[in-house]
């Protein structure tokens, strides 16, 4: 096999759009779903062409990208600006834009205020957020106005104050208890998937199995429907603390760090850029430029 041939084959075959009804449907025939975070058009263009299912646009770009500590500084222009570029990168995965803190806590009709922004200025597919009984009528609501939702519980960066940090969540039977009863809500108000975030594989794997719809984990054990990861972890690109559930695919930190040290050593050196990456004016204009300047000094010896 030719090394073209074998690209080709590495390649994944040509596929129908992701819907909501694709999700469903990988779920039934036990196939896993795939997903990952995007936050601009190139990488939302290598995330959608090598085949991923589902793209989110998450508040995690707070941290992965705005530098922030935390998502809850993360604003609706934040989201919206992102989402807009993702969108002109994606056209097979399914698109799911994070709402972020304040615009739908405080009130369902907010939620739906919010979420048809979304949908209208940057062509999300789905909206997720975060929370369980609580905001599954904040669900319904979404759901009846034509919304897809993606739910997302256990540990939800959003509470991250009352939590007291980043914490593994569902770790007593009260808890888990709670976060079954949150996940059959969120289910009953219409949620398309709902994600599992840092709670145990084993609580993850019954909640999966009792759910008609898919679960994506997230620091949730293999047990789930689908994983998802944020890209910049993926390739080793955070500056905080790696969590337990994070595998890095591609060491893009020292690759890049590489390359921004070539670049400043070769500007030092000045090899960069060299003849061939400069202009150059025509060969005629260059001749002409010539004959003028010789003009000019015939002139000036003349005149001395």
């Amino acid at each position: 096999m030719s090394q073209t041939e074998t690209k080709d084959a590495l390649r994944p075959a040509a596929a129908t759009k992701v819907t909501p009804q694709t999700l469903l449907q990988s779920k039934r025939a036990f196939t896993p779903l795939t997903a990952l975070t995007a936050y601009d058009y190139p990488t939302a263009r290598l995330a959608d062409e090598a085949g991923i299912d589902m793209l989110l646009v998450g508040d995690s770009l707070g941290t992965a990208v705005l530098g922030y500590d935390n998502t809850l500084r993360v604003t609706m222009d934040d989201m919206l600006h992102h989402a807009r570029a993702v969108r002109r990168g994606t056209k097979r995965a399914l698109l799911v834009v994070d709402m972020p803190y304040g615009s739908y806590q405080v009130s369902i009709e907010d939620a739906v205020r919010n979420g048809l922004r979304f949908f209208k200025e940057c062509g999300s597919e789905a909206v997720k957020l975060e929370g369980g009984i609580a905001y599954a009528p904040h669900v319904k609501a979404l759901t009846q106005a034509e919304m897809p939702v993606v739910g997302h519980i256990g540990l939800t960066p959003q509470s991250v104050h009352r939590m007291g940090g980043y914490r593994v969540q569902g770790l007593s039977e009260m808890d888990a208890m709670r976060l079954r009863d949150d996940a059959l809500a969120l289910e009953e108000a219409g949620a398309i998937a709902i994600v599992l975030e840092g709670i145990p594989r084993e609580l993850a794997a019954e909640i999966t199995a009792f759910l008609s719809i898919p679960t994506i984990g997230i620091g949730a054990g293999p047990d789930c429907d689908g994983q998802i990861l944020v890209f910049h972890d993926l390739f080793s690109l955070s500056f905080t603390r790696k969590p337990k559930f994070v595998r890095s695919f591609g060491d893009g930190r020292l690759l890049m760090e590489r390359g921004i040290r070539d670049f400043r050593d070769a500007v030092m050196a000045k090899t960069f850029p060299d003849d061939h990456e400069s202009y150059h004016m025509p060969k005629a204009e260059i001749v002409a430029e010539r004959d003028v300047a010789s003009t000019k000094q015939r002139e000036v010896s003349v005149c001395k």
